[in-house]
């Protein structure tokens, strides 16, 4: 593991820079993953987040056909959000693990 620093707070990520402490997360270091990465966050992008989160800490598995059937975005419109790796980033934003789906 190793530390970074991202919105001022001193986090420890993986190899891949996901947080391996998803309760150390808060918006501003979403902001600032987000930011990294070239996205704006907006109000969908925070829907999704929060989803993500949500599922996470209930314990769902995550892939791109949950998310595109949890009736904030279709499976376009988070291409769309997050482009390149739509779970793959949002996840890292959401600061938990990447989702076993994702290779």
């Amino acid at each position: 593991m190793v530390q970074k620093t991202i919105a001022g707070k001193n986090v420890e990520v993986n190899d891949e820079g996901y947080m391996t402490t998803p309760s150390e997360w808060n918006r501003e270091i979403g902001t600032a993953l987000a930011g990294e990465l070239g996205i704006t966050m907006t109000d969908k992008h925070w829907e999704v987040v929060d989803y993500l989160r949500n599922s996470f800490n209930e314990g769902v598995a995550l892939s791109l056909r949950k998310v595109g059937n949890s009736g904030i975005v279709d499976i376009k419109g988070l291409y769309a959000l997050f482009p390149g790796g739509p779970l793959k980033k949002s996840a890292l934003i959401a600061g938990i693990p990447k989702p076993a789906s994702c290779v």
